[in-house]
């Protein structure tokens, strides 16, 4: 390679002779104000002067050429090749056409150029490459692993073994699904449950019987299906009337107006587009107007303090239905038996949790699903079998006598074929035999 040398900048003139020379492009400062411009001097190749060229140079682009450089000069040093060639007067030979990159000194009259072998820069992308693809990995296995071993703890904590099935296995990918706390979440519930466990409160009602509040139970039910609200609603309505009824003497003539202003309440709580209140007024046939559901509703949350975030049977289902591992006749089956629960009365004296692992212990007696109990229940429910067996019993009793009652609500809901029609099978009235639990 031929010796360049570098020749003094040109000097501007100090005043233009005439119209100046429309720029060509090249010539053009850009940014000069910024002050950001660096001017290359121009070089004299085999005898003929090189235009001068401005391009502009950051402090991003410097610190990238001197990475680059050292990154190339190591690695030739390595591979004992010749990937740097400084030219200060005499030529060398290269392997291959190079990359050139022309480096700014501080004198003025001199430039290095460095070229750099393209199998040098090709090595150093493909080792980049490859560091950044084991990084990655690393991040995702440790992601992974993280994540494990803290629904391990979780389930250690909670006393899973190995015997029982991992019924949130399949949801760890899943943020709603709040593996790493939902045994915490279940667990907060039962505590909770038997501080918002409504109590015997017929006999301090002189005007209301427990087929009373069966007949609105059973036309709340119609309500809920007609308005096709959530399941979540239809269990906090129920629990919202008991409470109120616990604490509040009702009229007779005020209980169906007791009713509608409990499942306005829930509505609003649970629902995204909760009824209007004049769809109340319609539904009830107009036995109350709009300012009595309105002050009914006030006056209901005043006397229950405003306090209406509490467990009902509903959210132990989706949980224990989950640790069934149930289908979705059994699912029908389970909410079937959990709302008939909802029209008797005597079925308060039971607390939410107890009621719904209930509902999925008749379910399994029922469809004659085998076994009745398993160890995966037993740990996600905290329910043995004879905890559960005066519960059943009442559960299996209703739907026995469900076909017959006046108060057909929930059978003619679950007798439908959309719900598997699980209402119409035989109820499973000699589940004493079929338990074989030892007295």
């Amino acid at each position: 390679m031929a010796t360049r040398a570098a020749l003094p900048q040109q000097q501007r003139a100090g005043a233009a002779v005439g119209k100046p020379k429309p720029s060509d492009g090249r010539n053009r400062r850009a940014l000069g104000d910024i002050g950001n411009v660096v001017r290359t001097r121009g070089v004299v190749n085999e005898g003929k002067p090189v235009p001068q060229v401005t391009r502009p140079i950051t402090r991003l682009v410097r610190s990238f050429e001197a990475q680059l450089l050292a990154k190339a000069q190591a690695a030739a040093a390595a591979n004992k090749k010749s990937a740097i060639v400084l030219v200060d007067g005499a030529k060398a030979a290269k392997p291959a056409p190079p990359r050139k990159i022309v480096k700014q000194k501080a004198s003025a009259t001199e430039e290095t150029v460095i070229e750099i072998s393209p199998d040098a820069v090709e090595d150093k992308t493909q080792s980049e490459t490859k560091e950044n693809k084991r990084a990655s990995a690393r991040k995702g296995s440790s992601r992974k692993t993280l994540t494990s071993v803290l629904a391990a703890r979780s389930k250690a904590a909670c006393g899973l073994t190995k015997s029982v099935h991992d019924i949130d296995a399949a949801d760890s990918e899943d943020h709603l699904a709040v593996v790493d706390y939902v045994e915490d979440i279940y667990k907060y519930y039962k505590l909770v449950e038997q501080s918002c466990r409504v109590h015997d409160y017929m006999d301090s009602q002189p005007e209301i019987s427990d087929r009373m509040r069966a007949i609105l139970a059973d036309w709340l039910i119609e309500v809920h299906k007609k308005f096709e609200l959530m399941p979540e609603t239809l269990y906090l309505t129920l629990h919202i009337l008991d409470r109120y009824l616990e604490v509040k003497t009702v009229l007779r003539k005020e209980l169906q107006l007791v009713g509608i202003g409990a499942m306005l309440i829930a509505c609003k709580y649970e629902e995204i587009w909760a009824p209007e209140v004049n769809d109340f007024v319609c539904i009830s046939d107009r036995a109350y107007n709009r300012e009595q559901i309105l002050c009914m509703e006030k006056l209901m949350l005043n006397k229950l303090e405003w306090s209406l975030t509490f467990p009902t049977p509903y959210m132990f289902l989706v949980r224990f239905i989950k640790a069934a591992a149930s289908d979705k006749e059994m699912e029908h089956m389970v909410f079937f038996f959990a709302e008939l629960s909802l029209v008797q009365y005597s079925m308060i004296t039971y607390c939410p949790s107890l009621i719904a692992a209930s509902s999925v212990y008749a379910a399994h007696c029922t469809l004659r699903k085998s076994p009745l109990w398993t160890e995966t229940l037993k740990v996600h429910t905290g329910f043995t079998e004879p905890q559960l067996i005066d519960c059943v019993k009442a559960l299996i009793n209703s739907h026995s006598m469900a076909a017959e009652s006046k108060l057909k609500a929930v059978y003619k809901k679950y007798s439908s074929p959309d719900r598997n029609a699980v209402a119409l099978l035989p109820p499973a009235t000699k589940f004493s035999e079929e338990l074989k639990i030892s007295s």
